[in-house]
């Protein structure tokens, strides 16, 4: 049985489908109100077994894994710079290589950072780092218990080297909520999507497609 929405929940989708670039300006009060919705959706679809629901998909992705901050930031020696080399080795799938089952979430329900990162590199620049600070404090009020970070490209260069390179960026992102922001690493996961799941899809170079995605799992 569905649950009927609070109303704020109601009305905060009526207007939700902004451009993934749009959405660095939504408030904490905002965030928090998509953050539950993605809640319901994720909790929906875990009890009643549903392949897609209220704007949720669930997807099965090869060779693709999640891995927990606590591991994601400890790829990085004390003192070191930020990984920038898309080409460097990545740490091992924590889950043996299993299929990674994705929440593809609708335009609407998703949570979109559009965080510009050098050509090549997965550092996070200081003039990029107030983008996060909303999702800090949503992290710091909010009563969600695991956050996904999803890194996303678009189609530009080679696919593999895409995908590595959002893996990266994910846990930098991670990283700076973690070290910075003072989240607990067991609250946050990561994961690399490459150009898999583009927000323009009928634009897969839009700049749009470049960027960092939040999912409260739960």
């Amino acid at each position: 049985m569905r649950h009927a929405l609070p109303i704020a929940l109601m009305l905060s989708g009526l207007c939700a489908a902004l451009p993934a670039s749009a959405q660095d300006g939504l408030s904490v009060e905002e965030l928090v109100q998509r953050f539950e919705r993605q809640k319901q959706a994720f909790s929906e679809v875990e009890a009643n077994g549903l392949g897609a629901t209220r704007g949720l998909k669930l997807v099965t992705v090869e060779d693709v894994t999640a891995v927990p901050a606590t591991e994601s930031v400890s790829v990085r020696a004390e003192g070191e710079t930020a990984p920038t080399d898309p080409n460097q080795p990545i740490q091992a799938a924590a889950n043996g290589g299993q299929p990674l089952v994705f929440g593809q979430l609708d335009p609407e329900l998703q949570v979109n950072l559009h965080i510009s990162f050098g050509f090549d590199s997965a550092a996070l620049s200081a003039d990029e780092k107030p983008k996060l600070s909303a999702m800090c404090q949503v992290l710091e009020q909010s009563d969600i218990n695991v956050i996904r970070i999803v890194g996303h490209t678009d189609t530009s260069g080679p696919e593999d080297y895409n995908e590595r390179l959002s893996v990266l960026r994910a846990r930098e992102v991670a990283r700076h909520l973690t070290e910075d922001c003072g989240v607990d690493p067991s609250r946050l996961e990561t994961v690399g999507m490459g150009e898999r799941f583009p927000y323009n899809a009928n634009d897969p170079r839009s700049e749009e497609n470049r960027r960092v995605e939040f999912q409260a799992l739960s």
